[in-house]
Order: C-alpha cells, then structure tokens, then sequence
C-alpha cells in the first residue's frame, strides 16, 4: 500500500502574547466595561493560558466501547453534537414520526438589521411552509440563515478543508469546533446538523449574489462536507492526526452518505443574472451527497423585477402572481416526493452501485 507523506511549510500562525492582548482586548472597546479593567485583565490572562498551551477541548470524556478506540478521550462538546445527530436520524427514520420538511432561507437580509427590509426569499419561505402545514401528516422547520447577519453570536465558522488532506479526517459531525483555545466557538453548525440529519425533505430558497451563493449559504454547504463521506469515529484518526487519516484512506474508504435518501426541491431568485448557473450548482450539490431532486417543478430559477430598481422589489413579486404560484408547486412536489419516498416507492436508482472512483 502507498503512504503518503504529511506536507508542511506554511508560515506560522502563532500569535505575540501583546498581539493576543490586543485582539482580545477590542471585545471589551464600549465605555461600560472601564470599571471592570481589573477583572477583564484576568480573564484575558486566562485565555492567553489556554490559548498558549492550545487547549482546544478543555472538557473531554472516555470514548467508550461504541468507538474503535475506547480509551480514547473526546470531546464533549462532539460528543454532545454527535448524540444529537443520532437523535435526529432515529428520528428521521421512524415511521410514527411526522414527515419534516426544513425550509433553508440563504438570504441574508433581515429587516432586524441595517438592511432594514424583510428578504423576498424569506417571503417566498413562508409561501411554501403555510402551504405544507396545510399538508396532513407534514411538519416544517425553518433554517433562517439571515441570523448569522441579524442575531448576536451566530455565526458558522469556515471550513478547514480536512476532506482533502483524507477523507477520514473530516469527521460526522464535524469536530474541527468549538476550538476554545483559538475563541472559535459558538459554531451554529452544532445545531444545524440535527436539523438536515432529521429532515425528510429539504427546500432551499436562495437569491444570486455576484453570481453565486449568500455568504451565509455557502459557509453551510462548505461544512456540510463531512455528509458526504464523513467518518463517524474521530478515535480511528486519533482525533486530527493526518498521517492516520490518510493510511486509512489508503486502505480503502467507503464514504458513507450520511444524508442520502432525502428528498429535496431548490428555488434561486436574482434581478439582473445568475439565476440559472446557481440552481444547477445547489442541484448538482445535492444530488452529489445523495439527495433525490423532487422533479421538474421542484427546482426553480427566476426574476423578480428583470433590471428594475431595488426600492421596489417587493412590488415586483406582489405583482409576479404566477412565480407565487410556481414556488408553492416546488414545494408540492416536494411533499408528494417525500410521501412517495416513505411509501418506498422513490429511491435513489444507483444506491446500489459501486462507484469505481467514489470521492
């Protein structure tokens, strides 16, 4: 078997303990925290501690016999986010439970924020949940990414591109966060893991900015890489070692599809162009980590105002009466896909076959 060597030789990344200081110190630049100077030296000393030692999982627990390694000490805080994935797939699979459909609004416009303005793709959202609502047996969640722009603390942080190091470093879910000795916490994709892991049926609405995906957008898509041939057991690598990520590629990886076997339906919206290169791209993403498109009607692109003024946009979708009713097909056919799919009369035609050069 081949081995693979480790590559290094990016410049160092670590920080002056005054650089340190500083950084942390602009949390704290509002006027109301002079009075605790005192108390806020102690904390950054403290941090500067953990970072210096890189304490990034300060909290951890015994493995247990459920891992190849049981002896092995994981974190928590994974630990924590890996039981809540599993809850949500037995969830999922469960058939007394009710059929979920997660609605993804990729805008990142909120009227609770500086744009001061509700999206339209929020609008075109709640179109489709009323309807679905409506639907016997169905329930909807809704995945408002605006938040990470309108709502304090969210945020999902970038991905660290494990996957191409090898596969089996990149974890289900990911384990790369919290990071608490790099401050890199609060990670909303914690949370958003269990949210896909127990749909049934996923309908994203999105606009084009600069001919692609919302910022917000596509940091999720980036970190839900690990859906798609993500190991489950972070004590086979060691945690983040890649010369045992990489053997173990070597050897022969299944790339299992965590996802796969949901449905899914896909409406892009934009005023002047792209709206078409960015449908194909959310499908063909998609259907690359094993979701099953909901048909023609499901997968929708169009504009609101072809090249009018932006002040009136919510006017020009008032008036588009027929892309009101297009977006409530692409979420029909997104609930008679997922009835057909958990009557198993819709599956994947090739989940059965063995892909020669699986990635």
């Amino acid at each position: 078997m081949a081995k693979a060597k480790v590559r290094k030789g990016m410049p160092s990344v670590a920080l002056t303990k005054a650089e340190f200081v500083r950084r942390i110190g602009e949390r704290f630049a509002d006027p109301a925290f002079e009075s605790l100077q005192p108390e806020i030296a102690r904390i950054i000393a403290t941090a500067w501690d953990g970072y210096h030692a890189y304490r990034k999982s300060p909290r951890t627990r015994r493995a247990g016999p459920r891992f190849i390694d049981p002896d092995f000490d994981l974190s928590i805080d994974w630990l924590n986010a890996r039981d809540a994935v599993a809850h949500a797939e037995r969830k999922q699979r469960s058939t007394a439970a009710k059929s979920r459909i997660l609605l993804v609004n990729g805008s990142s416009r909120s009227d609770q924020t500086c744009p001061g303005e509700m999206s339209k793709s929020f609008r075109l959202v709640e179109m489709a949940r009323r309807l679905i609502e409506r639907e016997r047996g169905f329930e909807t969640e809704v995945l408002d990414l605006s938040l990470l722009a309108s709502e304090y603390g969210r945020q999902i942080l970038p991905c660290k591109a494990c996957v191409s190091t090898a596969m089996p470093l990149c974890h289900w879910p990911c384990s790369c966060y919290p990071n608490h000795a790099m401050g890199q916490v609060n990670d909303w994709m914690a949370e958003i893991y269990p949210k896909w892991a127990a749909a049934h049926g996923v309908m994203i609405v999105t606009p084009v900015n600069w001919y692609q995906a919302p910022s917000g957008l596509k940091a999720m898509m980036d970190r839900l890489v690990c859906a798609d041939g993500g190991n489950p057991d972070p004590t086979t690598t060691g945690g983040k070692d890649p010369s045992k990520a990489k053997k173990i590629e070597l050897a022969g990886w299944d790339y299992p599809r965590h996802l796969a076997g949901r449905a899914f339906s896909v409406v892009v919206h934009g005023d002047a162009a792209g709206v078409e290169t960015l449908r194909r791209i959310l499908a063909d993403w998609l259907t690359d980590i094993g979701l099953i498109g909901a048909g023609h009607a499901a997968q929708l692109d169009r504009y609101i105002g072809y090249y009018r003024p932006y002040a009136t946009s919510h006017d020009d979708l008032d008036r588009d009466r027929a892309l009101q009713a297009e977006v409530r097909n692409a979420a029909r056919a997104l609930v008679q896909a997922v009835r057909l799919m958990r009557r198993g009369k819709l599956a994947q035609p090739d989940a059965r076959l063995d892909e020669p050069r699986a990635k």
